[in-house]
């Protein structure tokens, strides 16, 4: 199994609610142990140790995910650019600029947005998808 579907599925499991109650059992379980052990470095070093190890494995996995999820957006976003009509499709390769460079591409979009003033009182105007479904969708009895 590659690394990164046995990574999707332990983030599926550990991202559960039953992974989480059963940290929370875990916890109170250990807790409640305290009695009988009077409280010694040992019992509190099993907790310290396992909760170390928990955490740095953890860090591994949500970059994981993070990475994916990231990726998935992009190549969403790519072919949204891609099908849009007025989009610069110069945009699609951005994974190559360096930090410089998507600053300065940062600023000139921000000044074409300040330049367009959006009226946000009004709504947005009808797109071809908004015609189309108008024109299958049944008129409303009112």
């Amino acid at each position: 199994m590659k690394f990164s579907k046995f990574s999707q599925a332990l983030s599926k499991w550990t991202g559960s609610p039953k992974t989480f109650v059963a940290a929370v059992v875990l916890i109170c379980v250990w807790a409640v142990t305290g009695p009988f052990f009077h409280y010694n470095d040992t019992w509190q070093l099993i907790i310290n140790t396992s909760t170390t190890i928990i955490t740095f494995l953890m860090v591994f996995l949500v970059q994981n995910t993070q990475n994916r999820d990231t990726d998935e957006l992009h190549i969403k976003i790519d072919e949204l650019l891609r099908v849009t009509k007025d989009a610069q499709n110069a945009v699609l390769s951005l994974d190559n600029l360096d930090q410089k460079e998507l600053h300065a591409l940062r600023k000139k979009y921000k000044a074409m947005g300040a330049r367009e003033e959006a009226d946000h009182t009004q709504p947005f105007p009808a797109c071809d998808a908004d015609i189309a479904s108008a024109k299958t969708a049944p008129a409303a009895d009112h």
